[in-house]
């Protein structure tokens, strides 16, 4: 009997392991293969993203975006998002190609280009099992579109993400009528969706809401009462403004995660969030709210796990006073907020929370922290701290090292730490993350620091005092991917073997030769070393290692030599920077193969020959190559590079003319040639370049009339000719499984927003622009709202086309030292933005415009040296301040400041038509004609009467007649001609 027992248990045994053999050799069901493969060929008949589909011996259930069940082997997950080859447009469904699924309960169809369904062919044939459903990022525009796909029964389905389609709020949207289908939905997403017209959200049922990124009403927060389950909702970055209404959140109950981030609310929060007892996370960063927590609506929700408040008006305790009972409390942000101090009787309270995350920083107009809030002493869990930009003295905190072992990020940039850097004598392996740089520290970096901390993957401890010789250990940290030492006293380096990807030592006191390790080392993608005091030729170093580099930078040393045809092997090289040191001789034609470059610096070198015809790279959006003593025509060099945005070629001996194909370049928003030889007139296809905000191209040999188009450019503010972005941000994996044992799947994106933003190119672009009689270094937000144009110092003639008014944004606008005639445009009182306006020495006439006081910007103005006259402008707002200086050199122009008074009392100030100006000088010619009429007459009839009644006086007349007659003649020829020249 046993024996039957156990035989009958080693045959089931046998066929368990022949079934799940079988299984695993033949996959899912045969009718679910085919329906597959049918799939395969409808959305990816060139089998490039459903590759192994194809395979007839591999199991279907191993086939890339399937899941199967581990019992059944039936499909019950098929996730196709973004498989569909887009060439084949849109796609409307067949719902009958899912029929074979009977056990299918998630389904992905995101980005496949979706618009509709056909007639009578909704996804009723879907599995009744069906409970998670994805046609985001598809094609439906409307109502109808949605309806023609919803015409079944779904009435199992709990989970429905809609996102970033094209949907408008049309009558059905706004009603939401497809919902009426689909009894049991927990899950709604119509992230990016248009519901500006209002949308109506009644539920008992749906627990979660998203709509980040939509278009909504601020009253459908009003209404919000109307979804009594809602467990999470998520409203961030959809342009919300005003206050948050006071009604409808005490209906929320069971809310638990609350994200209202990246809005405009004002105000302060209401307090009927303090009734929501079931808040676990809560995030309001970037907002304009107010208020002080000692007495809000927070201090009530005790059970808050998560809460960001950064970039808001909050004015939030140093000592965590309201927060100090909420014993759950694991992640806190608060940066850019106004920190405020509390009684000292607060001071050393014991907190009920033990901190995972901590972040907190003062905002630029309030206070800063100055010390470091004394709660911290007793928190014991740390895995991420930042305090930086909080002006903190002392000396570097080692005490929080000791107390939170479990540490991974400390970040205390910003502050005013001085010393050296001691730590104690006890590795802390889990640090992965330290950042010292921009304080007071000083001395020698230990060389134990290694054994501190042997697992660090970023290390920042730039702009500070630190000297001496860079840890050879350094080299050796295998998970060391970022190190920053620059802007310090260093003055040797010894890294013995380099395997660091990102490595700054810029603007220390390095010198000699570059170490060879440099050199060897095979994943160095971002190399920083200038500003230091490297000599020798790139060509005899060994750079075979570099194959890798994105981003090389050795500016601002003492290199020599040619340029070294060796970059090009460089195939990955993005970043290139040599400018400021001592390279000669032409720009080789090999750099043409650099076919990734993105920006170039080549300026402030002794570079000659012409540039290159072939070199353009397409993704070449910054060049710099300024200074140089490059000549010849600017043939087709970056005729290619589509995506330029500066082009800087200023003080070298360029010839020819400006080509024309300039105005292709649709993204070039800063283009100097000043200091050169081009001539020629200035091509009119510079009005085509919608972006240009820096135009110089003085103190070349241009000439011909000024392009009135130019009057058309709109100088809009942009951030792409002051950035260079190589970045990355770090969310730690541990920081995410500590979210998630807190608060569970992560239903808000919020954990993301923990991450450090660094940058990966420190690259910075600096534009040099002429004004206010000064060069300036333009850079970072500054560059991005700067524009001006600089057409001095050339030849242009003819009038200042009237078209010139137009440029309301200008800043800058320099025509001096040209030869334009006529008058100043009444226009120019339209520049309300102008800070600068240099009209000098020209051969403009007339008067200066009255209307230009109405300019209230102005700081530098300029029009001496010209032909003008009449009175100058009233002294009042920026004219007020204008001296003699701005005027000079205008014979016929008077009033203060200048010391030429006006013989008459000017006239009211009226508008001059233009086309006046040029006529009104500085006598009145038709009071002066008639002035001239009437005495001629008395005199004419004076003399006759005389001579008719004494004839002796009669013959004297005509003698003195014979006499003067041939003088009189030339004397009024000549008064006539000088009268003629004085009108000009």
């Amino acid at each position: 009997m046993m024996m039957k027992r156990m035989g009958t248990w080693m045959l089931l045994a046998l066929l368990t392991l022949v079934g799940e053999w079988h299984g695993r050799c033949y996959g899912c069901l045969e009718e679910e293969r085919v329906g597959l493969l049918e799939i395969q060929y409808l959305i990816d008949p060139n089998h490039v993203s459903l590759r192994d589909w194809m395979d007839i011996n591999s199991s279907c259930c191993e086939w890339d975006w399937i899941k199967c069940d581990n019992t059944t082997r039936r499909v019950i997950q098929l996730s196709l998002g973004g498989e569909r080859d887009e060439s084949l447009g849109d796609w409307v469904l067949n719902a009958s190609l899912f029929q074979p699924f009977k056990e299918l309960q998630s389904l992905d169809l995101g980005m496949t280009s979706l618009v509709g369904c056909l007639e009578n062919e909704g996804f009723e044939v879907l599995s009744s099992k069906l409970r998670n459903l994805d046609l985001s990022a598809n094609g439906f525009n409307n109502d109808k579109s949605i309806l023609s796909c919803f015409n079944g029964n779904l009435s199992t389905l709990k989970s429905l993400d809609l996102s970033a389609n094209g949907l408008t709020a049309g009558s059905g949207l706004r009603k939401l009528e497809f919902l009426q289908s689909l009894p049991s939905l927990k899950t709604l997403s119509l992230k990016y969706t248009d519901l500006s017209q209002g949308t109506f959200f009644n539920s008992s049922t749906l627990e979660e809401l998203y709509l980040d990124n939509t278009s909504l009403r601020i009253n459908f927060l009003q209404n919000i009462g109307a979804l009594p389950a809602l467990k999470v909702l998520s409203v961030a970055e959809c342009d919300l403004h005003g206050t948050l209404p006071a009604q409808g959140w005490c209906e929320l109950k069971n809310l638990k995660q609350l994200d209202l981030a990246r809005n405009n609310f004002g105000g302060s929060l209401p307090d009927c969030l303090g009734n929501l007892s079931s808040l676990q996370l809560l995030d309001v960063s970037e907002n304009q709210f107010t208020g002080n927590f000692t007495s809000g609506p927070l201090t009530n929700l005790i059970s808050l796990e998560f809460l960001l408040l950064s970039n808001n008006l909050f004015e939030v305790p140093i000592s965590m006073k309201p927060f100090l009972n909420h014993s759950s409390l694991k992640f806190f942000s608060s940066e850019n907020n106004r920190l405020v101090t509390e009684p000292v009787a607060f001071d050393n309270l014991i907190p009920k929370f033990q901190l995972v995350f901590f972040r907190l920083s003062s905002s630029p107009t309030s206070e800063a922290l100055n010390v470091i809030p004394d709660f911290l002493y007793y928190q014991l869990d740390l895995r991420a701290l930042d305090l930086s930009h909080n002006n903190i003295t002392g000396m570097f905190p080692s005490w929080l090292l000791k107390n939170n072992t479990r540490l991974e990020q400390l970040y205390l940039s910003a502050n005013f730490f001085v010393g050296t850097l001691q730590l104690q004598d006890h590795p802390y392996s889990n640090m992965v993350e330290l950042d010292i740089s921009n304080n007071n520290m000083s001395g020698q970096i230990s060389k134990d620091i290694c054994l501190i901390f042997p697992n660090l993957w970023t290390l920042r401890m730039a702009k500070n005092g630190f000297t001496g010789c860079i840890p050879s250990c350094l080299g050796n940290i295998s998970s060391l991917l970022f190190l920053d030492l620059s802007n310090n006293q260093l003055s040797t380096v010894q890294l013995e073997q380099l395997t660091i990807p990102v490595l700054k030592l810029s603007n220390n006191s390095l010198g000699g030769q570059i170490p060879t390790s440099v050199f060897n080392s095979s994943t160095s993608q971002f190399l920083y070393l200038n500003g230091n005091n490297f000599s020798g030729q790139i060509s005899d170093f060994p750079l075979y290692g570099w194959k890798e580099l994105n981003v090389l930078d050795l500016s601002n040393n003492q290199f020599s030599g040619m340029l070294p045809r060796i970059f090009v092997n460089f195939t990955d090289l993005r970043v290139l920077d040599l400018s400021k040191n001592h390279y000669k001789g032409p720009i080789p034609k090999d750099f043409c193969k650099l076919g990734r470059l993105q920006y170039l610096d080549l300026s402030e070198n002794n570079l000659s020959g012409y540039i290159p015809s072939c070199f353009s790279p397409p993704p070449l959006t910054h060049v710099h190559l300024s200074k140089n003593r490059l000549s010849g025509p600017l043939t087709y060099g970056f005729f290619n590079s589509s995506y330029l945005v500066t082009m800087d070629l200023r003080d070298n001996s360029l010839t020819g003319s400006i080509p024309n194909w300039i105005g292709n370049h649709s993204s070039l928003s800063v283009l100097l040639l000043r200091a050169n030889h081009f001539d020629g007139e200035l091509p009119v296809q510079l009005c085509l370049l919608e972006q240009l905000s820096i135009l110089d191209v003085s103190q070349n040999q241009l000439s011909g009339p000024l392009p009135s188009c130019l009057g058309n450019l709109t100088f809009k503010e942009s951030s792409q000719k002051a950035r260079m972005d190589l970045g990355a941000s770090i969310v730690l994996e541990s920081m995410e499984k500590a979210y998630y044992k807190t608060m569970g799947p992560p239903l808000v994106d919020s954990v993301y927003l923990l991450g450090k933003d660094f940058r990966l190119n420190f690259t910075e672009e600096v534009i040099e622009f002429r004004t206010k009689n000064m060069y300036y270094g333009y850079k970072g937000n500054i560059l991005s709202y700067m524009s001006g144009i600089d057409l001095s110092n050339n030849n242009f003639g003819g009038a200042i086309p009237q078209e010139f008014g137009n440029l309301s944004e200008i800043r800058s606008l320099n025509l001096s030292h040209n030869n334009p005639t006529e008058s100043i445009p009444a226009t120019f009182s339209n520049l309300k933005q102008i800070e600068s306006l240099d009209l000098s020495y020209n051969n403009l006439n007339g008067v200066i415009p009255p209307q230009l006081t109405e300019i209230t910007t102005l700081e530098v103005f300029s029009v001496a040296h010209n032909n003008l006259s009449g009175w100058t402008p009233e002294r009042k707002y920026q004219f007020g301040t204008f001296d003699e200086s701005c005027y000079e050199g205008n014979p016929f122009l008077c009033g203060p400041p200048l010391r030429n008074n006006c013989s008459v009392e000017p006239v009211s100030s009226q508008p001059v038509p233009d086309d006046e100006q040029g006529d009104v000088g500085f006598i009145d010619m038709e009071f002066f004609y008639i002035s001239f009429g009437v005495c001629y007459t008395v005199v004419v009839m004076t003399i006759a009467a005389v001579l008719y009644i004494n004839p002796y006086w009669r013959r004297r007349w005509l003698y003195f007649i014979e006499d003067c007659i041939d003088t009189c003649y030339y004397f009024m020829v000549a008064s006539f001609r000088k009268f003629s020249n004085f009108r000009r």
